[in-house]
């Protein structure tokens, strides 16, 4: 995490996960070390979506589940959350947690390559949560884009890479420079797209959060 860590603890120590189930999936998640969204990522994206209201929301990265469950806690009551993934067995491990937190009316899971699957969605999104292979978020927005509605919201989870992604390619491991290469050039390029108005976030292990221009905001 970018931020001191004293802060981040500081900080969190007055927030909570809202109920025992997220609870309980946030442990679980942490034991095994599964990657799920930071604590001040939740923070903001409840308000987020308070702010938004969004009826309809798609998830890139499902992993077990946690941040579709958590954002179901605050979705309108005629609001629906798509999430896609592709790992084996973190998609039934996911299912056994939105049936746990029964929200099984609330979230569909997609198994699969959202490369494949995002180009057969339907319809648009209010706002879309990409949380999925650092390496392949270039690829996602290209197919993410004509998905999102006037004015809909892009955000983008752990965009900062611990701090790697201000480095130089050659301060980073060489299993991640493609990683560290690939995360500059989607930077550059959500800050450069004439469709949306960007910023970049130091918030959790860094979010950019993007809105889709209307003919209002050009």
């Amino acid at each position: 995490m970018i931020t001191d860590e004293r802060i981040a603890s500081f900080i969190n120590s007055f927030n909570s996960d809202y109920d025992d189930v997220i609870t309980a999936i946030r442990k679980e998640a942490e034991e095994q070390e599964v990657p799920i969204i930071r604590r001040e990522a939740g923070e903001f994206i409840k308000l987020l979506m308070m702010i938004k209201k969004p009826v309809n929301i798609l998830e890139i990265g499902t992993a077990v589940g946690f941040s579709a469950i958590f954002m179901s806690r605050f979705l309108r009551e005629e609001g629906h959350i798509t999430t896609i993934e592709n790992y084996r067995p973190r998609i039934e491990k996911a299912k056994a947690n939105i049936r746990l937190a029964q929200a099984e009316d609330r979230i569909t899971l997609l198994a699969g390559d959202a490369n494949e699957i995002l180009p057969t969605l339907q319809g648009s999104f209010d706002l879309v949560f990409m949380d999925a292979a650092k390496g392949q978020y270039g690829s996602f927005f290209q197919k993410t884009i004509p998905l999102l509605a006037p004015e809909g919201i892009l955000l983008c989870d752990n965009v900062l890479q611990d701090g790697d992604v201000l480095e130089s390619r050659f301060a980073v491991t060489r299993r991640n420079r493609t990683i560290h290469a690939r995360m500059r050039e989607y930077l550059y390029e959500l800050k450069h797209d004439e469709r949306l108005e960007t910023a970049i976030l130091n918030i959790g292990d860094g979010m950019s959060l993007s809105v889709r221009k209307d003919e209002c905001c050009k």
